[in-house]
């Protein structure tokens, strides 16, 4: 099956990776929302670091075929330990990151409170500081698994719907499907409020501030999931920061503009 790579066990979960290339390690953290994995984020990138990096692409826990673990409490401590195991099982001192929206977050928590992990960042679509939660978000927490609600999520994701091909919506979809994945998945983002705006919160300006690793913010600026003013603030906050912004360019910044990603990531991995 499409998305199942290799087997290790980190921070007590039976945790989902693929591996290629070899050099200086460098993680891609996918995103959350109904489906998603580490394959479904980045298989289609892999190969545009594997001449020069050791190239990681784990499920983080509780997201596609890593383990869900009832009772676990998943927070933002959970997954950087979980990110911290994966890295001691692979022998794996200090690495970079390129983080993907959720997986930028979580990117964001080993800096702060591994910062002797992270080498460099490279932060996609990621949330920080306070928002209101957008029509992506509320969708990814309300969708109910079926080919037609996968589809109509996915219009709220890329600029270019062209992206949303019935490959990719039936991929998703049947990730989505297996038991328990929805019911998880709303367990690790926040419930809509029945009335009026609910507030996403994700790592305030002090935090930021914290960050030591030189990090590159890269958002789009259609993006429908995370607002672009989440990437300003933490380029205006992260004191070894610049910001890309791609226009005509949603929030699947890495499947939008691959070649202009890809070009922009190595340059800065190789300063």
């Amino acid at each position: 099956m499409d998305g199942i790579g290799k087997t290790l066990l980190a921070a007590g979960h039976k945790t989902n990776y693929h591996e290629v290339g070899v050099g200086e390690a460098l993680f891609l953290l996918h995103g959350s929302g109904p489906g998603v994995s580490g394959w479904t984020n980045w298989s289609k990138t892999m190969s545009a670091f594997s001449d020069k990096w050791r190239v990681i692409v784990p499920d983080i826990a509780g997201f596609g075929f890593t383990e869900f673990l009832e009772g676990t409490k998943y927070d933002i401590k959970l997954w950087v330990n979980h990110l911290i195991g994966i890295m001691d099982a692979l022998d794996i001192a200090k690495a970079s990151f390129v983080g993907n929206s959720f997986g930028g977050a979580v990117a964001i928590g080993l800096a702060v409170f591994a910062p002797e992990r992270v080498d460099k960042l490279i932060l996609l679509g990621t949330p920080a500081g306070e928002f209101v939660q957008t029509a992506g978000l509320r969708g990814a927490w309300e969708y109910e698994p079926s080919l037609e609600n996968m589809r109509q999520l996915m219009e709220l994701f890329p600029y270019d719907q062209s992206l949303i091909t019935p490959e990719l919506v039936k991929s998703r979809y049947e990730a989505s499907a297996r038991p328990g994945a929805q019911e998880a998945l709303r367990k690790l983002i926040p419930q809509p409020a029945a009335e009026g705006e609910t507030i996403v919160k994700g790592f305030p300006v002090a935090a930021l501030a914290k960050i030591t690793a030189p990090t590159l913010v890269v958002h789009g600026r259609e993006d429908r999931v995370v607002p672009p003013e989440c990437g300003l603030l933490i380029a205006k906050n992260v004191p070894n920061a610049d910001l890309h912004l791609f226009g005509c360019c949603g929030h699947w910044v890495q499947s939008e503009q691959p070649r202009r990603f890809a070009s922009l990531v190595r340059d800065f991995l190789s300063e």
